[in-house]
């Protein structure tokens, strides 16, 4: 039995396909646009799914929707109805691609199907934090857990808990549209500047600059917080309900000292300070709801599964591990909506047709590389009919890549199957050296093309990673946070180099912390990504071969992108990337391609111009 999920029409839209409860394919519809976020109806992505299985439309049982446009519906109408005479703004932003679109996405799809949806001609619809749920749920090792979703809202949701148990999955209770702890976190993401849905990781990734100074101001004015977790906003300070932008900018201002930071302006200590405030509530918030899920309905439940656009936020799972309020957590890598596609295939398969569950304990996401893939012979053809040089290897080549990583070169990495989720897991990644002390402002400034504070995550083999980290559990998708171990830690004392006065992160970034001082923050934290060579044999040998080489088990991981782009998908792409920075090598399975070597690229235009910043 085959089942299609579609995810769209919000951003990050996706197609997942999955054969009696088996996960065959998945991918984000922006992959292959290269429109990042791409909010369209996943054409791309749904051939890409029905070409893995080399099946027909004819052949899928059920095309399945992650969202109920009903229920989307009647909250927009309810808002309307609330805001009165204030609705006009509201009622022209959204009026025509909710009824145009979202109301039809039968219609929608069935053209993007090429005019039948399945067997039966039907769509299917769960409700938006259902798909979120099931996602996380049915891919985990466990027979059984509590589930928690936490995102911006879908439908009336914002915030639900559940439990999950064999096949059938239960949402007991939620937090309502317009309270949500996705949408505060993202109105801040826009005061400090950064672009909302794709700029919450900057946000994040700043916070440990500052000091939480502004925690009282934001839980006395902003955010009411009870001791079960269940919050409520102080609707004063926001405009998203109005149809207008995130925040109410004159009470923004009031309350943090100015105005709102414009976008690639310089970065100031207050925006530091907000970022590390708004971060310990969000931590506060998560920990409270995960203690009241486990009291309420864990007490003979060891598991926890997240997903939700918040569960992206890799320091409050780390948070929630540590503390060690469920014995287990287990994270959906593709967390944010295009998640919302595989968990809606996957909750019509074992909750909505009953079908048993055997519950597989390794990883029944696959390593969630999911997406297309290109042989070897594939990616030759593509670069002999260009006249690119290259260097073909067989056993060797993991070799080769150690001793381009030990000579410190910046190395694209394109094998295998493409990542499904916002991570590069080693499939499409840029890989360097982690005992280098500037490779972190390098990778940033002359590879990525981005602001020079963002962090880069270790990519560590799975029986080492206790060596180099606090952590006390794998973390395959890299969506945990902990320390560097205390005896890798080099002294650094954060305030005497920044100030009111100092705000030039890049001096900072510049200085070791630890050992592996490219993977390591300020505060000595990483997001840390544990290899083993059952999910990924190909890159566990590239971090193998580099540990036999420097007695380093770790290695710098970041997608292979620049700012605004894409995660590459095809060798074209991977080459164009390339080209088009100063990476120094590129690795395409077997091929080795050196920089140097290379003849002259020109592009007919500049290719920055293809990409929003995010």
């Amino acid at each position: 039995m085959y089942i299609l999920g579609i995810s769209a029409l919000y951003h990050d839209s996706a197609a997942a396909l999955i054969k009696d409860g088996e996960i065959i394919a998945a991918a984000q519809e922006e992959r292959f646009t290269r429109k990042k976020h791409d909010m369209r109806i996943p054409i791309n992505a749904i051939k890409f799914c029905m070409k893995e299985e080399n099946i027909s439309i004819e052949e899928i049982d059920y095309v399945v929707y992650y969202d109920n446009p009903i229920l989307t519906l009647d909250r927009f109408m309810n808002n309307v109805l609330a805001l009165g005479e204030e609705a006009s703004l509201l009622i022209k932003n959204n009026c025509f691609d909710l009824f145009s679109k979202k109301m039809w996405i039968h219609e929608e799809l069935r053209k993007a199907l090429g005019g039948k949806l399945g067997k039966y001609d039907k769509l299917l619809v769960t409700e938006h934090h259902i798909s979120h749920a099931a996602s996380a749920f049915y891919p985990s090792p466990y027979k059984k857990a509590v589930v928690l979703t936490i995102d911006g809202v879908g439908e009336w949701a914002t915030t639900t808990i559940g439990i999950g148990s064999d096949n059938k999955i239960e949402l007991k209770e939620e937090i309502r549209y317009p309270h949500s702890l996705g949408l505060m976190y993202s109105a801040f993401t826009y005061f400090c500047g950064f672009k909302v849905n794709s700029g919450d990781y900057k946000f994040m990734g700043l916070a440990p600059y500052g000091e939480p100074v502004y925690c009282d101001i934001i839980k006395k004015e902003i955010i009411q917080i009870k001791e079960d977790g269940s919050y409520k906003l102080n609707l004063k300070y926001f405009d998203y309900y109005k149809g207008k932008t995130m925040i109410n900018e004159s009470e923004f201002a009031k309350l943090f000292h100015g105005p709102r930071r414009q976008q690639e302006s310089e970065i100031t200590k207050r925006e530091m300070d907000i970022a590390a405030s708004v971060q310990k509530v969000i931590e506060e918030v998560i920990l409270l709801l995960v203690r009241y899920a486990k009291k309420a309905y864990g007490e003979d439940v060891d598991n926890l599964v997240l997903a939700g656009g918040v569960a992206l936020n890799c320091v409050a799972n780390g948070k929630i591990l540590r503390e060690q309020i469920f014995k287990n957590i287990w994270i959906q890598p593709a967390a944010g909506d295009a998640g919302g596609a595989l968990g809606a295939a996957l909750y019509t398969y074992y909750h909505h047709l009953q079908k048993e569950r055997i519950v597989n304990e390794s990883d029944s996401q696959k390593g969630s590389y999911l997406g297309p893939e290109y042989t070897n012979e594939d990616i030759k053809r593509y670069l002999d009919s260009n006249n690119y040089i290259y260097h073909e290897y067989g056993e060797q080549i993991f070799t080769k890549i150690a001793e381009n990583l030990e000579n410190e070169k910046v190395i694209g990495l394109f094998h295998g199957r493409m990542e499904y989720g916002p991570r590069a897991l080693g499939n499409r990644s840029i890989i360097a050296d982690s005992r280098s002390p500037y490779m972190q402002s390098k990778l940033n400034l002359k590879i990525k093309y981005r602001e020079s504070f963002r962090p880069f995550a270790p990519s560590v083999l799975e029986e080492c990673y206790g060596d180099y980290f606090e952590i006390k559990s794998k973390s395959p998708y890299m969506l945990l946070v902990d320390d560097v171990a205390s005896k890798r830690q080099l002294p650094f004392k954060l305030k005497e180099y920044l100030t009111e006065e100092k705000n030039n992160l890049l001096p900072i970034v510049n200085i070791p912390r630890s050992d592996i001082p490219a993977v390591t923050h300020v505060d000595y934290s990483a997001r840390i990504q544990t290899v083993a060579k059952e999910t990924n044999e190909y890159y566990y040998k590239v971090i193998k071969a580099f540990q036999e080489k420097t007695g380093c088990g770790v290695i710098i991981n970041t997608s292979f992108n620049v700012r605004g782009e894409p995660i590459v998908c095809s060798p074209k792409e991977a080459y164009e990337c390339f080209m088009r920075t100063e990476m120094d090598v590129l690795v395409m399975e077997n091929c080795i391609l050196y920089k140097e070597e290379q003849p002259e690229f020109k592009e007919s235009e500049d290719w920055r111009k293809r990409y929003e910043l995010d």
